[in-house]
């Protein structure tokens, strides 16, 4: 383990009376093959841009169903539609909490996912509080994870979003640990909103965290079909798309300009 990380994993240990597994180096993602019927079924389609129509959203569903996409991420605004437009179907609802910045109060995250399951949402993909993780308050970012992981029902699952382009080697991997200390279902690299977005090196460091205890989401900036399957060898479990249908198709989808 290089030394900067060593001292960062210490430190963690220390102010939040911790104890850390060190980083799975070897670990690496899925060996199996991936057909596109598995992949369909690793994909949140997503459509978070602000402009988007409820006409938009109507085509999202559509497509969800007819490729059998794990499901729609969506903003919380929408969530009451699609529970009512996708009662029948498989298809799950994810909405994002603290979007995109993460700088909302806890409680005010807390709140808003709350009334988002309450809405129907099955999973919650929140920011992580950037400035309080490079301000080192390494409590308020570990607490604030929890309190929200603590208010959802046992079968919503919590994803949190790290940001990773706007973090160096040394606080991805802090991210990692408190996010995997604080008992969240996913660590997942990025909004789509702060430029770069999910990396292989990046998702081989997440995963090298996470384990076989906690999934990997890559986001942002995933266009094909190669990328997505490099993504799944690198460790990602989950992917968050705008542009699913290309990806399984080859060809341009109703929302890959999203």
């Amino acid at each position: 383990m290089q030394e900067k990380i060593f001292k960062i994993k210490k430190r963690l240990e220390s102010e939040l009376k911790l104890e850390l597994a060190p980083p799975e180096e070897c670990l690496v993602g899925s060996k199996a093959p991936v057909n596109k019927a598995s992949l369909c079924e690793m994909i949140d389609h997503t459509l978070l841009k602000p402009e988007a129509a409820r006409k938009n959203y109507i085509a999202l569903f559509e497509e969800a169903r007819k490729y059998g996409f794990y499901s729609v991420c969506i903003p919380p605004v929408q969530v009451e539609f699609a529970a009512r437009e996708l009662q029948s179907d498989a298809v799950k609802i994810c909405t994002v909490v603290g979007f995109p910045l993460g700088y909302s109060t806890t409680n005010t995250k807390i709140t808003e996912a709350k009334e988002s399951m309450i809405l129907g949402a099955d999973e919650i993909d929140m920011v992580m509080n950037v400035s309080a993780l490079k301000s080192f308050d390494y409590e308020l970012v570990l607490n604030e994870i929890k309190a929200i992981k603590d208010s959802l029902n046992k079968n919503i699952k919590l994803k949190v979003i790290i940001e990773t382009a706007l973090l160096d080697e040394t606080e991805k991997y802090a991210a990692a640990w408190i996010v995997k200390a604080a008992g969240a279902d996913y660590i997942k690299t990025s909004t789509g909103f702060s430029g770069k977005g999910a990396t292989i090196e990046d998702v081989k460091l997440l995963k090298s965290i996470a384990g076989k205890d906690m999934g990997v989401k890559a986001s942002g900036g995933i266009k094909s079909y190669e990328q997505a399957m490099s993504m799944i060898e690198a460790g990602a479990s989950r992917l968050g798309v705008s542009s699913s249908v290309e990806i399984i198709e080859g060809e341009k989808g109703l929302f890959s300009q999203y």
